[in-house]
């Protein structure tokens, strides 16, 4: 570490270890080997920070094996997490907070997750190694929601953000200005009036979880895996979990590509009988619990004729989603522009995100991913740059991915500084050291199979192990 500089936002650790996570003290070896790569000034975590933790908790299982034994490839591993709280603690010297906390998919398990993860452990052994620094862990969402066949059919509210919201104005700053799918875009429920009163026109807001955004230093800790909707989740996608309200944020826009949807790829007579069905569906059942009961078996004669999700492209699960990146893009501008107070920030926010890529995931992610062993933890302290290098490493090529290539053309409230050529790793491996370009030897993720054959590195550049 150094005090000489603040930290190069296009530097990227990149260490290759163990690939499981039976030996916890490896793996908080790798941790601290990538984080002391990236040269971070002496003071980026000082004493008395609030210093916020967001791991990936989207969901406590594979949604196609419920149950114990079948999460460190779906979640951040404790062991990745424990590290990065003890590091952070040293730093803190007995002072300050560490905060861990997510806003899991709506209708996940807080409490399985906790159980499974063994996270009241770790917190608890935590506190007793740093007691003059108060640890928490916290669920952020308002509430939870119990789901029968992806249908939502009861919500339990809960305590929420203790800080509570922070509420955002973007509004011309959007990447949602001018884009022709306002009016038909889709959030987190059936409610798409909620979402389209809060994108229209210049209008542009967000609803954010309030801990996370007055943090001093906000660490985030995703999951190396591949997603449905933006094909690859790290970094910048890992955000979705600081919101309070997600139906505030777009995630497709209804309909076939010619009625100017990306809902579904093609636009076929089914498409559009589905959607149209689907749709009205949708409107009648929106608010209503009891009718919700009765849609459930509607929705599995349904897929008997239309198919399953897990192998049918639909919600804008493909490689055509033009709407999902504009959202996460906004959302680190979010964080990275303005306050608690949804204010524009004075001072900067200090930042890192360390990547645990130990066991990955590959195929149909983020939720039904298989798991993908990898030995890796990569850190830095920008989220594009950081994303651009897990992309590459996957064997995916970062321009066909429409979050990262845009990433470098917003025109209001950019917060990247830097060019994608400079971009560079610090590796214990040989062929990974030096300009990202030039990296060697990468592994080969297989994509959601929205997005097989759009992001794949040509065949000469193709990934081997």
């Amino acid at each position: 570490m150094n005090t000489a500089a603040q930290p190069n936002p296009a530097c990227v650790a990149a260490f290759r270890g163990v690939e499981h996570y039976d030996d916890p003290t490896a793996v908080g070896s790798l941790v601290v080997e990538a984080l002391d790569a990236l040269g971070l000034p002496d003071d980026y975590v000082r004493p008395h920070d609030r210093v916020v933790l967001k791991p990936n908790w989207v969901k406590e299982h594979d949604e196609r094996h419920p149950g114990p034994g079948q999460w460190e490839h779906v979640v951040t591993h404790p062991a990745v997490i424990e590290a990065v709280i003890r590091w952070v603690g040293t730093q803190l010297a007995g002072s300050g907070s560490i905060t861990i906390c997510d806003a899991p998919q709506t209708d996940s398990s807080f409490a399985r997750l906790n159980e499974y993860c063994g996270l009241d452990a770790m917190i608890d052994r935590c506190r007793c190694d740093f007691p003059g620094t108060t640890i928490a862990l916290l669920d952020l969402r308002p509430e939870e929601w119990h789901a029968v066949d992806g249908v939502t059919v009861s919500k339990t509210k809960l305590p929420g953000d203790p800080a509570g919201d922070t509420h955002v104005a973007l509004n011309d700053a959007s990447e949602f200005v001018g884009y022709p799918g306002n009016g038909k875009l889709f959030g987190a429920s059936f409610n798409m009036a909620e979402t389209n009163e809060r994108h229209s026109g210049e209008r542009h807001e967000y609803l954010l979880c309030r801990t996370p955004m007055d943090a001093d230093v906000l660490i985030n800790l995703p999951k190396l895996k591949t997603h449905k909707k933006v094909g690859v989740t790290c970094a910048l996608k890992n955000l979705v979990g600081i919101n309070a309200n997600k139906n505030w944020l777009p995630h497709h826009t209804e309909g076939t590509p010619d009625q100017g949807g990306d809902q579904f790829p093609a636009s076929t007579a089914k498409a559009k009988l589905e959607h149209s069905w689907m749709g009205r569906a949708k409107r009648v059942v929106n608010g209503r619990p009891l009718l919700s009961r009765l849609f459930v078996p509607l929705k599995k004669m349904g897929r008997l004729f239309f198919g399953d999700t897990q192998t049918v492209v639909r919600s804008g699960n493909w490689h055509g989603n033009d709407t999902c990146w504009r959202m996460v893009l906004d959302l680190n501008k979010c964080l990275f522009d303005f306050d608690g107070a949804g204010q524009p920030r004075e001072k900067p926010l200090r930042y890192l995100a360390v990547v645990d890529g130990i066991i990955g995931g590959d195929g149909n992610g983020p939720m039904s991913p298989d798991a993908k062993p990898c030995g890796t933890i990569l850190a830095g302290t920008h989220p594009a740059a950081v994303d651009m290098a897990a992309a590459t490493l996957m064997g995916f090529e970062w321009q066909k991915l429409r979050l990262l290539k845009n990433s470098f053309e917003m025109q209001k409230r950019s917060f990247i500084p830097f060019r994608p050529s400079d971009i560079r790793l610090e590796s214990n491996r040989q062929e990974w050291d030096g300009p990202l370009g030039q990296a060697d030897g990468l592994f080969a993720f297989q994509p959601h199979f929205g997005w097989v054959g759009a992001i794949e590195r040509e065949p000469e550049k193709e990934a081997k192990r």
